[in-house]
């Protein structure tokens, strides 16, 4: 993988990242290279760094313990714009977009209107290919393995950056989950605090493993018949939940939906959306620079066929709105590094073909999921769209 740095007129930077045949598979960073002609074209538009003010702030709920962001700024946003006038397309003779250069195969660069910016994180967009009208679905498998390529370069150079302590990559599609703008891209967070999500994730996995442990220990005292704690020599290390789920979900089978050598989708047992997929490596990593070669190789196989079973799902020539998030382990060394599992979750809030699932009273006001669809019944029906 070749990738090329350069800067935007507001100071901005902007990453190229080209497939020359040698991607590295090992998780480590490319080695920035000479840019090709057309990848070193400067950022022409009259923009002012020092113009637009950045207002992100993070804010502590009392009662939650959550962090939030607010991000005022970002009201100004460009909004559905026509693809004539869209930045994210290559810049052209005659109009200038957010992408200097007239090609390009994978590129990221600084979100213009960043929810997290400066001491409150970073916030970057990555654009999967110049072409407008298509989607991620539609990309061969050598693009969906630069995209990997360009996510694990980006994880690994921000989880390094001070004050960051998680790192998240995802996809918005479809106006019907609020994407403002229609060229195929996702975004990639840089987050001064551990998502609460996460946090909820680490809570359950820790005293799973607190509680398997003291069975351990019990049983090896009742064992030793001494009462001493020989439980505490046994090298038990308590189990770890991710993987107990993932080899749970294998073994029913009811909910898996595809399966390879090195990845299995499954939906879970208690999915939250109409049609929900998981996607876990078969050995635990805590994030993508972790992945092994025959993981990312096989990656893009797996992840086009999901994407491209959801726009198969209801038989509308309309592509399926999808949210696409990959969940990795906070950046700091420790037991909560250690015991988190690397893991894609991909979910529509299109319940039937012509209705949507609202976050209403009981989801955005209790927390509490309402699902339409059982989750057997999903995984059956995405079986039935698999590719012939």
């Amino acid at each position: 993988m070749k990738r090329t740095s350069a800067r935007l007129a507001d100071g901005r930077e902007i990453l190229y990242y080209d497939d020359d045949g040698t991607a590295p598979t090992d998780g480590t960073a490319p080695t920035d290279r000479t840019a090709p002609t057309d990848r070193a074209v400067p950022d022409t538009r009259p923009l002012d760094g020092s113009a637009g003010v950045i207002t992100s702030e993070v804010r502590r709920d009392p009662l939650l313990g959550d962090s939030v962001v607010i991000a005022s700024h970002r009201q100004g946003r460009t909004h559905l714009p026509p693809a004539d006038a869209c930045p994210l397309c290559p810049s052209t003779e005659h109009r200038a977009s957010e992408v200097p250069a007239s090609d390009y195969e994978v590129v990221v660069f600084e979100n213009r209107f960043p929810s997290l910016a400066g001491d409150t994180g970073r916030c970057e967009v990555i654009c999967f290919t110049p072409d407008h009208e298509t989607s991620f679905a539609e990309l061969d498998e050598r693009r969906a393995a630069l995209v990997l390529a360009a996510w694990t370069d980006r994880t690994a150079e921000l989880a390094a950056r001070e004050g960051v302590r998680q790192v998240y990559c995802f996809e918005n599609r479809g106006i019907e989950i609020g994407v403002t703008l229609a060229h195929p891209h996702g975004q990639i967070y840089a987050f001064p605090f551990v998502t609460p999500r996460t946090t909820r994730m680490l809570a359950t996995v820790a005293a799973h493993r607190a509680e398997a442990e003291a069975e351990a220990e019990a049983e090896a005292e009742a064992e030793a018949g001494t009462g001493a704690g020989a439980g505490a020599g046994t090298g038990f290390d308590g189990g770890n939940l991710f993987e107990q789920v993932l080899a749970d979900e294998r073994a029913d089978g009811r909910r898996v939906v595809l399966e390879g050598e090195h990845w299995t989708a499954f939906v879970p047992h208690a999915a939250r959306w109409p049609y929900e997929v998981h996607l876990y490596p078969h050995r635990r990593v805590p994030d993508l620079p972790a992945l092994d070669d025959a993981a990312r190789a096989e990656f893009p196989r797996v992840y086009l066929e999901l994407l491209r079973r959801f726009d198969r799902l209801f038989g509308r020539p309309d592509p399926t709105p999808y949210i696409s998030a990959w969940h990795q382990a906070p950046t700091n060394e420790g037991r909560d590094r250690d015991d988190f599992a690397l893991h894609l979750e991909l979910f529509t809030v299109r319940r039937t073909a012509d209705k949507l699932k609202y976050l209403a009273g009981t989801e955005s006001g209790m927390e509490a999921y309402m699902n339409d669809v059982r989750p057997e019944d999903a995984a059956a029906r995405l079986r039935e769209v698999a590719s012939p």
